[in-house]
């Protein structure tokens, strides 16, 4: 758990960062060997595209610049745990590993519960594995979208 802590809570600086430009308050980043490889927030707004959230962007970009072979060994951590949408995303980009902070019932209390499901049940639907942890550190996450929502 405490190796997760300080990415988790980078999640949590791009959501609040994320708040700061107007958009929904969600970040996501990527980590190989240990570092911080790439890093994304929210832009449903400020972008005017629904598909703006953390994680979409983050595997958008990720795609462009690395291999399968390095999507397949990083972990993706997000302030929240990943909507149906991009957990697709994430699955068909073929990384790995998900690391979420606040779970989608948290989310579920503040913004409501529509269209929200368990990120492992999408990628249960799947026929590659991609290992999740989750929720970390939703103490330091919730108030985020408690002030939002």
């Amino acid at each position: 758990m405490e190796h997760h802590s300080k990415f988790i809570r980078r999640c949590y600086e791009l959501a609040q960062q994320a708040v700061n430009n107007g958009n929904h308050p969600f970040g996501a980043l990527l980590v190989h060997q240990g570092e911080i490889i790439l890093e994304a927030e929210n832009t449903v707004h400020t972008e005017k595209d629904p598909t703006g959230h953390a994680e979409l962007n983050l595997v958008r970009q990720a795609g462009k610049q690395f291999s399968p072979q390095v999507l397949r060994g990083i972990t993706l951590y997000t302030s929240t745990e990943p909507c149906m949408m991009c957990s697709g995303a994430i699955y068909w980009a073929g990384v790995g590993y998900v690391v979420y902070g606040c779970a989608e019932t948290t989310l579920a209390k503040y913004a409501g519960s529509d269209f929200l499901a368990p990120c492992r049940e999408t990628f249960a639907k799947g026929n590659r594995v991609v290992h999740v942890e989750g929720p970390y550190l939703e103490d330091e996450g919730s108030p985020l979208h408690a002030k939002f929502w």
